[in-house]
């Protein structure tokens, strides 16, 4: 559960913005990877460098604004931070020792959804149901070939696949 429960997080965190509009989604969650980047300045646990990845981070974000990349960007360098916090033994949330590594396990997930394009659920489904048509349509397009081009102990077009017994086994 200790890994299974931030890839739930990220997913339903991506799930959860299918109710953001389209045209807003990235501008919020650019806002949400800056909102991140300064989820550690209060513990200090890096000292100075907590406020140069804050400042990075917001670079990231503000670039986040234009592109769904950098917003992914974001996330993998939050990962890399909670990953230091983590070893270093200073978590995200005090009071919850495997915070740091729960949110190193969440943020490449929604980074991956990131690099994606931010899609909603909906989104999700149509590609999915679209690449279900189209292998099907694939598959019956590759049994009508055959169907076509079978002739003579010849299978597929014009004997490319070469000469087959009458088991269907290729022969050499």
């Amino acid at each position: 559960m200790v890994i299974l429960g931030p890839v739930l997080i990220g997913l339903l965190y991506a799930a959860v913005n299918s109710f953001v509009p389209e045209r807003h989604r990235r501008s919020f969650n650019a806002l949400m990877v800056a909102g991140a980047g300064a989820a550690y300045l209060g513990g200090g646990a890096f000292g100075p460098l907590e406020l140069a990845f804050t400042a990075l981070v917001t670079v990231v974000a503000f670039r986040g604004l234009s592109s769904w990349r950098w917003v992914g960007v974001g996330w993998l360098l939050h990962t890399v931070w909670d990953v230091a916090h983590h070893v270093r033994g200073a978590p995200l949330l005090p009071f919850a020792h495997d915070s740091s590594f729960g949110c190193a396990i969440c943020d490449p997930v929604i980074a991956l959804w990131c690099f994606a394009g931010g899609p909603s659920v909906a989104d999700v489904a149509r590609r999915l149901q679209r690449r279900r048509v189209d292998r099907d349509a694939g598959e019956r397009a590759d049994v009508d070939v055959v169907a076509v081009g079978e002739h003579d102990g010849q299978l597929g077009l014009d004997g490319l696949v070469g000469p087959v017994d009458e088991g269907g086994v290729r022969r050499a």
